[in-house]
Order: C-alpha cells, then structure tokens, then sequence
C-alpha cells in the first residue's frame, strides 16, 4: 500500500497535540471518531495519568496513543491486521516507543498474555475494547468473545473497562466483578463503561 493512501488524524491533547498519527485505508480498520475520543478521555481526565492503557483491537493505535499523550504510564496493543499493524508500529515510532508494548496476532487468542503483563505491573489499567461491528462476514459472535474476556479482568488491577459497540447492542449491567456505570450514543456507535465495584 502506497503511503498516501492512508488516512491520517492527529492527536488531541497532551505531550503530543497535534502530532499526526496515521490511520490504514482498509476495511477493517475504522478510526474511531473524534467525538467519542474527545468524549472518552472527557470522561477519563486526568485519572489517566501514570496508569496502564491496553487498547485490545487497536488499529493505528489512536486511542492508546492518545492515552499515552495524555500521560499513561505504559500502552498496550494488540492488531490483527498486518497492514494495519506496520502503521501501528510506526505511529509509535513517531511517538514514545520506550512507553509502548505491541502485539501482531489475535485479540481474542492474545489477550491472555496481555493480561499477565499488565497483572504484573503495580498501575491499574484502562482497558479498551474496540471490536469489528458483529455486521462483518464471520463476526456474529464477536460481542459474546469480547465479553468474555473483560470478564477474566482482575478487578483490583483494573480502574475501567471501555467498550464501543453498535448501539443497538443492549450491552449487560454487570460483566464479571465490573458494573456498568456509564453509557454514551454517538449515532450507531454507543461507549459503555465499567468499573469494578469497588471504585463505585
């Protein structure tokens, strides 16, 4: 793919406003909106700083590296797509590569691995979930995946979990030991957020 066709966006906020971050021009990759990423880390604010951020279905990466701007200690990233991926990486090139921890391969296959590194820092973690809409061919189920796995989180390493999902997904109150504690429409795409019960 030659360079130019790929999409770009900059980032928001932080230690690296108006950097620009590459987006893949290809169907599986959809560059979350700025509104909801303006509207995710409104909410966030600064409880992001020094903490861990995982980005599970990351793309170019925007989200997590809007995080890492904004202050979070450490990024975590997970793609399948390898072109999708290279952007990744590059993108972090562009930013702080010495904050950032990425993974080619499956979320739903990789997230196990992830979760150890994260367990095993003393942060708490932000975990982001960005699944392909369950509208693509072989995608049914992806919902179903997805929450399986915010129900492996460790509440007592976790602050949030954040998921962007079709909006008319009637998404559950509790997920494991995490409680829904805020849902946000934009559209077709609606952020739900869970935090463990603890922090409520």
């Amino acid at each position: 793919m030659a360079k130019n066709d790929n999409f770009t966006t900059k980032i928001i906020a932080g230690d690296f406003k108006g950097k620009i971050i590459e987006i893949p021009n290809i169907f599986t990759t959809r560059s979350s909106k700025g509104i909801l990423k303006e509207s995710l880390f409104n909410t966030l604010q600064f409880e992001i700083v020094d903490k861990n951020f995982v980005e599970v279905f990351s793309g170019s990466g925007s989200i997590g590296l809007e995080a890492l701007s904004r202050g979070a200690s450490q990024c975590y990233f997970i793609e399948y797509n390898k072109v999708a991926y290279k952007v990744l990486q590059e993108n972090i090139q562009r930013l702080d590569p010495s904050r950032c921890q990425h993974m080619l391969g499956d979320s739903f296959e990789k997230f196990n691995t992830l979760l150890s590194m994260v367990e095993s820092r003393d942060e708490k973690t932000y975990f982001y979930f960005d699944p392909p809409f369950a509208t693509r061919d072989g995608m049914d189920d992806v919902y179903e995946k997805t929450l399986a796995l915010i129900a492996k989180i460790n509440p007592s390493k976790c602050m949030m979990a954040v998921v962007e999902h079709m909006t008319q997904l009637d998404m559950p109150k509790e997920i494991g030991e995490l409680v829904q504690v805020k849902r946000k429409k934009f559209g077709r795409s609606t952020m739900t957020y869970y935090a463990p019960k603890e922090n409520i």
